[in-house]
């Protein structure tokens, strides 16, 4: 059967519709020409293309992995390993560590150019200046990685062992020109990152989660879990907290979805954000908390404190990890158990594993509308699948009909996020929770970013599509005075 008319179909080549003709494929062992000879003309030049590229990765060499310094930072970097022993041999640490980075290249200046003489190095003034940032960094900060922390371009930083760190620049992995002296200067940075925090990393406990002190999360693993040596990941945030407007402005989402999601936070819908690691689900988070009423009390939960609320009256509160007896740990649960007594208006989970998704189900049922959380998943669907085997890892006993009614009943909106492969991060759905038919979850999708093609220098080209919806949750809008714009937002 063949659909439409004939007069709107393009003439289609000999030996039907759905199959080429048969003298234009190469069938092996039937004489045909070498690949490589002029007659294969017939095979799409996008095909060979993409077998080229395919040719190309495979024989890419994995050679060129190691950081390397170079011109000025290399000679620099050689100055300091020779500067730096004779420097601590005239420097009280203690004293020194009172000191703030200024104060203490003041206080080193006379004494870099006496070490200098001693070495009979002469420096120009823009080398003394990197000298001694680079020193004081060793003394003081992070070393090596305070210039790529100082880089509001770089949004992740990884260390993988002394000789290797690579950096993500506008969504792309590059190769750092950055090195440590060795595996013990390296493994020096990574305590002093967990020790400012209260945690520790040894061969004890050879995992650890921190932050730094602009809220940029860390996580470490040593030796002899990393058989490269110590590993470090940043994960690098805005000093410019970002709001949805400039998400709208990146083309991270619709003007429209903005206006949705700004309603969403105002009227206090219970919204769970889902993605992939590295997606922006905490960005979004960041956005959406925005739109919170600044009299109202807001209660973050995380394990490492990334969340930075704009609210005055904003409380964070963080996890603690066992001591060296395994005793003292205090869990995600156990926060939210105890943030029920502290008269919150709306708690805020930063990311959800396990049991706790029971506790702040609960939560959203028992007048703390509003709160909001985000876990890890590929599609709304599979969020509510994720939520539904959460609530069943703890030790609940309930039937999954009824996990699966608490999670229709309290939660309101799925934004769900992704990272496309060209590095741009987009909100692919925006989809309403309804309700129960059966024992199925019934949701609807107000929102859906379509691909539609590449351009020539990578870059996903889509459209944001409005599904043309009435919004299942306009009356709780209603409720707020929002019902209008949600509505011309939605249709």
């Amino acid at each position: 059967m063949q659909g439409g008319s004939a007069a709107s179909r393009t003439p289609e080549p000999a030996g039907g519709e759905q199959f080429p003709p048969l003298h234009d494929v190469p069938l092996p062992g039937a004489g045909q020409p070498a690949p490589d000879s002029a007659e294969q003309s017939t095979v799409p030049q996008s095909t060979t293309e993409a077998m080229a590229r395919l040719t190309d990765r495979q024989n890419a060499s994995g050679d060129a992995g190691a950081s390397r310094m170079e011109g000025f930072e290399a000679s620099i970097h050689r100055i300091k390993e020779q500067v730096l022993p004779r420097l601590l041999e005239r420097v009280d640490p203690e004293a020194a560590s009172t000191l703030n980075k200024d104060e203490l290249a003041e206080e080193f200046r006379p004494i870099i150019g006496e070490v200098l003489a001693e070495l009979k190095l002469t420096l120009n003034r823009r080398e003394q200046f990197a000298l001694e940032k680079v020193l004081v960094d060793e003394l003081l900060g992070l070393g090596p990685l305070e210039e790529l922390l100082s880089d509001s371009a770089i949004s992740d930083i990884m260390v993988n062992g002394p000789d290797q760190t690579f950096i993500e620049r506008k969504g792309k992995l590059e190769l750092a020109n950055i090195q440590f002296r060795d595996e013990e200067h390296l493994f020096q940075i990574a305590q002093r990152i967990c020790n400012s925090v209260g945690r520790r990393v040894d061969q004890t406990t050879p995992l650890a989660d921190a932050r730094l002190k602009d809220g940029s999360r860390v996580n470490v693993i040593v030796p002899p879990l990393s058989l490269r040596g110590t590993a470090i990941s940043i994960r690098k945030f805005s000093d410019k907290p970002i709001t949805l407007d400039m998400m709208a402005g990146f083309g991270s989402m619709s003007q429209k979805m903005a206006t949705m999601l700004k309603v969403a936070g105002a009227s206090r819908y219970n919204i769970v954000i889902s993605g992939g690691t590295g997606s922006g689900k905490t960005t979004m988070l960041n956005a959406l908390s925005k739109m919170i009423d600044p009299g109202e009390r807001v209660l973050t939960i995380e394990d490492a404190a990334e969340l930075r609320l704009q609210q005055p009256h904003w409380l964070p509160l963080e996890t603690r990890p066992p001591n060296l007896e395994g005793q003292g740990e205090i869990t995600i649960r156990d926060l939210v158990k105890n943030a029920l007594r502290m008269r919150p208006d709306r708690i805020i989970l930063g990311e959800i594993r396990g049991s706790e998704c029971f506790d702040l189900l609960s939560a959203m049922n028992t007048g703390h509308d509003g709160s909001m959380c985000t876990l890890h998943s590929n599609s709304p669907r599979e969020c509510l699948g994720r939520m539904e085997n959460m609530v069943m890892m703890g030790d609940i006993k309930i039937p999954k009909e009824a996990i699966s009614r608490q999670i229709a009943d309290s939660v309101d909106l799925i934004v769900q996020v992704k990272r496309l492969r060209d590095g741009s991060r987009r909100v692919t759905n925006i989809t309403e929770v309804i309700g129960m038919e059966g024992p199925v979850i019934v949701t609807q999708e107000l929102f859906k970013f379509e691909y539609l093609d590449e351009s020539a220098d990578g870059k996903i080209i889509g459209e944001y599509r409005s599904m043309g919806l009435r919004p299942y949750t306009l009356e709780k809008a209603r409720a707020y005075g929002f019902d209008q714009a949600l509505l011309e937002a939605c249709l």
